[in-house]
């Protein structure tokens, strides 16, 4: 893998990386990607709350939990910084998966940072590549939470981060669901394909 870091990218989804596969089928998503983006961040956040509810519940609701700084207050505070120090780390796990160049981006203005890479990937490893930082970042810390209930910003973070993973929920389903046996798959701009090889 080749990572290379991006200018701060200004939303002209036309300057994104393009390839051209002749006979290559684009996944069937929103053409707008603001359209996308309201999609996965209502489902997002919608996921998020539904997450938080029982880290709440188990931490003996919110009376409980605010009732001492460092049980409460202090732990959403660690969970939040860890989410922002964590999108970074995020990112280099998607592009730990392409093999040749990737490219990093930052959108501050819409909070984002996003990788992309025009490279050929099966179906699996798409999928994993999907969803990777989810699982490290966001069911990994949750599930633990459970185990360890003291600490709540690992409830927190966990939650966060499953919910921020919702995007890459929509493009796992639309992979699996869509691309045939033995096709393989790549981004170009801001859109995937599948074809087959």
């Amino acid at each position: 893998m080749k990572l290379r870091f991006m200018k701060e990218f200004d939303g002209d989804m036309t300057k994104l990386p393009q390839r051209i596969v002749d006979g290559s089928v684009q996944f069937r998503e929103p053409e707008n990607m603001n359209v996308f983006g309201l999609v996965a961040n209502i489902a997002g956040t919608a996921l998020m709350a539904a997450c938080i509810v029982p880290v709440v519940i188990v931490s003996g609701g919110f009376k409980a939990i605010f009732a001492d700084f460092l049980r409460g207050y202090l732990q959403f505070i660690i969970a939040f910084a860890l989410c922002i120090i964590i999108m970074p780390v995020h990112e280099c796990v998607h592009a730990s998966f392409f093999r040749g160049e990737v490219r990093f981006y930052t959108y501050l203005k819409k909070g984002l940072m996003f990788v992309v890479g025009t490279e050929d990937m099966s179906k699996l490893r798409f999928v994993i590549m999907s969803l990777m930082p989810t699982i490290l970042f966001g069911f990994i810390p949750f599930i633990l939470f459970f185990f360890f209930p003291s600490q709540l910003w690992l409830g927190i973070t966990g939650a966060i981060n499953i919910g921020s993973g919702m995007g890459y929920f929509i493009n796992v389903f639309n992979a699996i669901t869509q691309m045939p046996k033995g096709a393989l798959t790549y981004m170009s701009g801001h859109h995937s394909y599948w074809y087959m090889p």
